[in-house]
C-alpha cells in the first residue's frame, strides 16, 4: 500500500488507516479472537496507522492484548482529555491528561505512544493552556512522540495557527467538505502538519443514499450525513462514477492532496478485506467526480458545518 509522511513527525504511515472506536464499543473484553483476526490481518495488509482513545471502550484493552507483541509494525495514536472509567480529575485537567495516558500504556501493554492527542477540546480550553502543558509534559517524560489536535471548525483552526501540534485529525468527505472549503486542510499543510481524516467514507451514507440502498440501516449519528447524500444525489448523476458509493466516497476523501491518512472503523473483516481492494485495485476515481462532488456541496451548503 502507497505510504505518506505524516507531517513533521517525518513517520510513514499507510494511506489507509483503522479506526477502533467500533472495536471498543461494539466488542467485549474476552472478544479478544475477533480482535485479533481484524488487527492482525491489518497489519498483515500493510495497514500500520491504528486510532483509539482512551473513551473507546475497550479499545485500548483488545490491541494490547492482541498486537503489542508486533509494536514495532505499527504507528499507535491515542487520545486524551475525557475523564471516564477510573479516572479522578475534570475533563481537560492537566491531572485528568496525565493520568488518561498512563492508563492508555497500562491498557494498550506499551512503554510509548507514538501520538497522544487531544481530544476534541473548544478553543476556551486550548486557550487555558493546561491541557496543552499535560500532553507537552508527557512528550517530554518519553511517553508520547508526538501531540496532536482531533477537532473540527474554529476549534481545528485555532489549533492549526497556534502550530503547536505535530498533527491535526478531523472530519473530511464528500458531504462535509468544510475543511477543504475553509481552507483548513491547506493551512495546516502549509504548517506542516501531519494530516488524519477521520469519517472520510460518511458511513456509508453516499452509497446508501441510492434508491436500492436507502432503506439500509443507518447509524443515528450518520443521518445528517445521509441527508446530505441524497440532496446532493438528487442533482442527477455523475459522468463516469462507480455504482459502488463507498469507492466514490473512499477515493474522494484519499484523493485530496493534503490528505495523509484516512481512518475507517469496522469490526468486520470482510468491510475491511473490500476497503484494501478498493484502495490497491480500484483507485483513483476521476477528477471529473471530484470537481463535480465539490460544485455540489458548494451549491447546497446550509451551514453543513463539520460534525464533532
Amino acid at each position: 500500500m502507497k505510504k505518506n509522511i505524516l507531517g513533521k513527525t517525518k513517520i510513514e504511515v499507510s494511506q489507509l488507516g483503522i479506526g477502533l472506536s467500533e472495536i471498543g464499543s461494539e466488542l467485549s473484553v474476552n472478544d479478544d479472537k475477533k480482535a485479533s483476526d481484524l488487527l492482525n490481518f491489518s497489519l498483515d495488509n500493510g495497514i500500520n496507522f491504528l486510532d483509539t482513545a482512551s473513551c473507546y471502550g475497550v479499545s485500548e484493552e483488545l490491541i494490547g492484548k492482541t498486537v503489542s507483541h508486533r509494536r514495532n509494525e505499527y504507528f499507535i495514536a491515542s487520545k486524551a482529555g475525557h475523564a471516564n472509567g477510573n479516572l479522578n480529575g475534570n475533563d481537560w485537567s492537566y491531572e485528568t491528561i496525565k493520568d488518561s495516558i498512563d492508563r492508555s500504556l497500562q491498557r494498550l501493554k506499551i512503554e510509548y505512544l507514538d501520538l497522544i492527542q487531544l481530544h476534541s477540546c473548544d478553543i476556551n480550553t486550548l486557550k487555558n493552556g493546561e491541557s496543552i502543558t499535560a500532553v507537552q509534559d508527557a512528550q517530554k517524560e518519553g511517553k508520547a512522540r508526538f501531540i496532536g489536535y482531533s477537532g473540527d471548525n474554529d476549534d481545528a483552526h485555532w489549533a492549526v495557527n497556534s502550530k503547536i501540534f505535530s498533527t491535526l485529525q478531523t472530519s473530511f468527505n464528500l458531504v462535509e467538505q468544510h475543511a477543504r472549503t475553509t481552507g483548513l486542510l491547506e493551512k495546516a499543510k502549509k504548517n506542516n502538519m501531519g494530516i488524519i481524516i477521520k469519517r472520510p467514507i460518511a458511513g456509508g451514507s453516499w452509497h446508501r443514499a441510492t434508491s436500492k440502498n436507502s432503506e439500509q440501516k443507518i447509524r443515528a449519528y450518520d443521518d445528517p450525513y445521509l441527508q446530505r447524500a441524497m440532496a446532493m444525489r438528487a442533482l442527477g448523476g455523475i459522468k463516469n462514477e462507480s455504482e459502488n458509493g463507498i469507492l466514490t466516497s473512499m477515493g474522494y476523501t484519499i484523493q485530496n492532496p493534503n490528505v495523509d491518512v484516512i481512518i475507517i472503523g469496522t469490526t468486520n473483516i470482510n468491510h475491511l478485506r473490500n476497503n484494501l481492494h478498493m484502495i490497491k485495485k480500484e483507485l483513483p476515481i476521476e477528477e471529473n467526480i471530484i470537481s463535480e462532488l465539490n460544485k455540489r456541496f458548494e451549491l447546497l451548503d446550509n451551514d453543513w458545518h463539520q460534525r464533532t
